[in-house]
């Protein structure tokens, strides 16, 4: 269990983490499973530091485990895609995002980030910049939220947006280890703040240049989105987009300038120079940021009647 597991003796884990290891390099594949939500990892030993993605090997694993394949036909790819040093073992150690094919070479239905990028080949010359606010909840090990008041409820929102103090801002050691994480890796984050509830990240600013046209065109595929803005068709954002707590409606598209409670939040500043970037704030918090960017690239910069899910 996670109370069991946090109790081993970490400072005993740290004196074998600190051996020597020669010129090994252990290189760690990491992939999204079947549930479209959750990660998996294997590691393995390479003779040397990799210096890029071309020098790692395709690798496999069994996906009837993973929820991915069948177990007469079990093994499924791992194509690497991207690089990071990494941060729990560190250099010259690695992290290696990894897409996960079936066996025919297809990729796997939760391999969003294949037809991702087959959209951003054809919209490149526009150079759209996105990023995700990557809004995140700590939990205890009793499986309640972090510091969460043994008996009743929290004091109303006020004293937490962006907070400082050791009765406000509940695990910020645990926020700042992990931005540094993320620097270390070279995973390019902006930046951090605390939310109404709990944390989140500023993976950039979704940014494009703004066109009422780009708005629009989301506004007649709202329905379309929303189906691909949590990993449940919908299903999660129904309990989270409901008009209240500076949500939109799932139901209505909306959009305004400095607007929380709308579908589109336009900036007060974009607003006042008609440029800028604008930001959708439809997407779940456990949302594919492939599924969503590519959403947004088709329907944005693309022309034509084509379904977002056509490409997936």
């Amino acid at each position: 269990t996670a109370l069991s597991n946090s109790s081993l003796n970490k400072t005993l884990r740290q004196q074998y983490l600190s051996l020597p290891q020669g010129n090994f390099c252990q290189v760690t594949y990491v992939w999204i499973d079947g549930s479209g939500e959750g990660l998996r990892n294997k590691t393995r030993t390479m003779d040397s530091e990799p210096k890029s993605v071309a020098d790692l090997p395709e690798w496999n694993f069994a996906g009837s485990s993973t929820g991915q394949s069948k177990g007469h036909n079990s093994d499924m790819l791992l194509i690497p895609v991207c690089m990071f040093r990494d941060p729990f073992l560190l250099d010259p150690n690695k992290l290696v995002l990894c897409e996960v094919l079936k066996h025919t070479r297809e990729p796997a239905e939760s391999n969003h980030r294949n037809s991702c990028n087959k959209v951003m080949e054809k919209v490149k010359e526009l150079h759209p910049w996105f990023g995700m606010e990557q809004e995140y909840t700590l939990f205890g090990v009793d499986g309640h939220p972090y510091s969460w008041p043994r008996l009743g409820f929290p004091k109303p929102q006020g004293p937490y947006y962006c907070s400082v103090g050791a009765d406000r801002a509940f695990g910020r050691d645990i926020v700042e280890c992990h931005y540094k994480a993320c620097l270390y890796a070279g995973i390019k984050i902006s930046g951090t703040n605390a939310e109404l509830l709990g944390i989140m990240f500023w993976m950039g600013y979704f940014t494009s240049y703004l066109k009422k046209k780009a708005i629009e065109k989301l506004s007649k595929r709202h329905a379309e989105h929303i189906r691909v803005y949590d990993p449940h068709d919908g299903e999660d954002n129904k309990r989270r987009l409901t008009g209240r707590h500076e949500t939109s409606s799932i139901h209505d598209f909306s959009s305004g300038v400095a607007n929380r409670g709308a579908s589109i939040r336009i900036p007060r500043q974009v607003g006042q120079e008609k440029c800028g970037y604008f930001e959708d704030r439809r997407p779940s918090a456990n949302c594919d940021p492939y599924a969503v960017t590519c959403a947004m690239a088709r329907t944005c910069m693309l022309e034509g009647d084509e379904d977002v899910h056509e490409l997936e």
